[in-house]
């Protein structure tokens, strides 16, 4: 068990929690980057580069769910699916900005993470991967083609986090609960637009390294299941590159469609492009 330290961003007024472990690892990971890393590459290409850098570390779920109020918890020792494409992108727009310090990291990080950019408590973070796709389109920083590959929209009731309260220990605050309930109704005044599974072959060659993908899927109450990087491969086809929950960071041995197959309840994917 690693021991937490906070360290407080003054320029956001921001709790942030990161233990002494995590900020070593983080320069080392700025330095490794930067001594690699070649300016001509694409957004792209620099998310491959990145993403691939965290390959082997270990996948350990719920790292956000910790204290007794929301921080900005910075966790490179163990990523989940979500924390490990949050963190490729925050490293991506150092690199591309040409940035080193931890100040700028941890700022890229609550931009990501929370709706429109600022952590104002446990609902501010975007716990459906549907919402964060939309907020973060918003800031600019991706773009969803979903639509542009022949997606379909579905109406569908978003409510997964609050008819499960006992599985989010923040919700047993009331406030928290009746937030998180006002978040899922605006969430629910918008389809889901996403590329069906059985069309993902025909439309794969638009699909490009680097690209986020998003699992939706038919569950009850719950937008999409999974996420990671679009990486083509030497076969000629995209796998995906992503925190793993058999494991670590990898990149999958089946290309896309084959890996989909094999996920219960999936019913096809989201795709982003960052910008």
């Amino acid at each position: 068990m690693f021991i937490l330290i906070a360290f407080i961003n003054y320029t956001n007024a921001q709790d942030i929690v990161c233990s002494a472990k995590d900020k070593e690892l983080f320069t080392q990971k700025i330095n490794e980057l930067n001594k690699d890393y070649k300016t001509s590459k694409s957004p792209g290409e620099t998310i491959i580069f990145v993403g691939k850098s965290f390959l082997k570390t270990p996948y350990v779920e719920k790292t956000l769910e910790i204290g007794a109020k929301e921080s900005l918890v910075i966790n490179l020792q163990g990523l989940d699916c979500t924390t490990y494409v949050e963190n490729v992108l925050a490293f991506t727009l150092m690199l591309k900005n040409n940035q080193s310090d931890f100040d700028t990291y941890t700022d890229y990080l609550e931009d990501i993470r929370y709706r429109n950019g600022k952590l104002n408590g446990y609902t501010s973070r975007l716990h459906y991967f549907s919402e964060w796709i939309a907020n973060n389109q918003q800031k600019k920083l991706i773009k969803n083609i979903t639509n542009d590959l022949g997606g379909i929209s579905a109406e569908k009731e978003i409510n997964f986090m609050s008819t499960h309260r006992d599985s989010y220990p923040f919700l047993k605050e009331q406030d928290n609960f009746k937030g998180i309930q006002e978040v899922e109704k605006v969430i629910n005044q918008y389809p889901i637009c996403y590329l069906p599974k059985d069309q993902i072959k025909s439309q794969e060659h638009l699909i490009e390294s680097g690209d986020i993908i998003a699992l939706v899927t038919s569950i009850k109450g719950l937008d999409i299941t999974h996420t990671g990087f679009a990486i083509r491969e030497t076969d000629g086809n995209i796998h995906l590159l992503h925190a793993s929950s058999s494991g670590a960071v990898k990149i999958s041995k089946l290309p896309l469609t084959e890996y989909l197959k094999k996920i219960k309840h999936n019913i096809g994917i989201i795709v982003s492009r960052v910008l």
